[in-house]
């Protein structure tokens, strides 16, 4: 990937002049089955913009329980797109009864409308679930029905197509916007992408520049993102295949509590047992540092472990025989 980079042909993005630049977008749009796609520096930014393309300020939008957009994004949705998010569903996923209840009707004297369905696919805070593609068709099929438009936060949808052993077009199908991440199981430095039609890709352009986020000789990170579509995608299964190795580990500590059937890609969210003398998650992160493993604490006690190309089967099984005994309080 390196030496991709270093090789890279680049020119000025701005005025749609890197080949690099270019030579990805068109390997995403073909890649997820759009007309075209456009190069942003980070996933927040591409939800960002295409909140700005899909919506008005005051708008209503409904988002999966703790989405990304909602939670890790700085209250970005509010102070960027003027927007209010809300949540349905549960653990990651939402059905078109769903939609149909919370959707709000244009033109209420009180309401604001709801003109936008956001779908998370895999779904960070739930444990990398995979959202089920029959339902979330339906889920769609409902908004459109009520004139919604459809945005995926795909960051991860390259997990779930692998995952679920579907090609990522099919999963990315009926949505106005497709977001995927170069820069988290790929491997990239940085970047994300937004995929949809011609037409929306263009009013994209406007947004991105506006966030900051238009750059000259991109074509540095875009050679990257190249090499990893080329080289990293299939080998997602193994980072899979690690998660389920650390989940069935920490299944087996008194002190933890985990549902493996969130363990689907390659994020596992368990909690802390709430008893006297186990650490919170806040105590517990800490603890695994000091032994080397780096986790994220999710919430008072839960916690998250990530498996990327960086870190092969054995880490994982030395990185699960430290969690275990730092929850017993070894």
């Amino acid at each position: 990937m390196r030496r991709a980079i270093a090789d890279a042909e680049v020119g000025d993005d701005q005025y749609g002049e890197d080949p690099s630049v270019n030579r990805l977008q068109a390997e995403v749009a073909a890649l997820l089955g759009t007309e075209a796609a456009l190069f942003l520096p980070s996933g927040t930014m591409a939800n960002q913009v295409a909140l700005r393309v899909l919506t008005r300020p005051g708008d209503d939008v409904l988002v999966p329980a703790e989405a990304h957009i909602l939670l890790h994004e700085t209250g970005g949705a509010a102070a960027n797109a003027g927007v209010q998010l809300t949540q349905i569903g549960e653990r990651g996923t939402f059905d078109a009864e769903d939609v149909v209840a919370a959707a709000k009707p244009a033109g209420h004297i009180v309401y604001p409308p709801t003109t936008l369905l956001v779908a998370e696919n895999t779904h960070n805070r739930a444990g990398g679930i995979v959202f089920p593609a029959e339902g979330l068709e339906a889920a769609v099929a409902a908004a459109r029905e009520r004139g919604l438009g459809a945005f995926l936060d795909g960051a991860r949808l390259l997990n779930a197509a692998i995952a679920a052993g579907r090609p990522p077009a099919e999963l990315a199908r009926g949505f106005d916007l497709v977001s995927l991440s170069l820069s988290k199981g790929l491997g990239a430095p940085a970047g994300s992408m937004l995929a949809g039609s011609a037409a929306v890709i263009d009013r994209a352009h406007r947004y991105r520049r506006m966030a900051g986020g238009a750059m000259r000789q991109a074509g540095i990170l875009a050679a990257a993102g190249s090499y990893a579509l080329a080289h990293n995608v299939r080998r997602l299964a193994d980072d899979h295949a690690n998660a389920r190795l650390l989940g069935e580990a920490l299944a087996q500590a008194t002190n933890v509590e985990i549902d493996l059937a969130t363990v689907q890609t390659n994020i596992v969210v368990f909690a802390l047992a709430e008893r006297a003398g186990v650490r919170d998650a806040a105590a517990f992160v800490d603890a695994c540092r000091e032994r080397g493993v780096l986790l994220n604490a999710f919430g008072p006690r839960t916690v998250r472990a990530v498996t990327h190309l960086d870190v092969d089967g054995d880490a994982c099984r030395h990185a699960a025989a430290v969690m275990c005994e730092v929850a017993e309080g070894r």
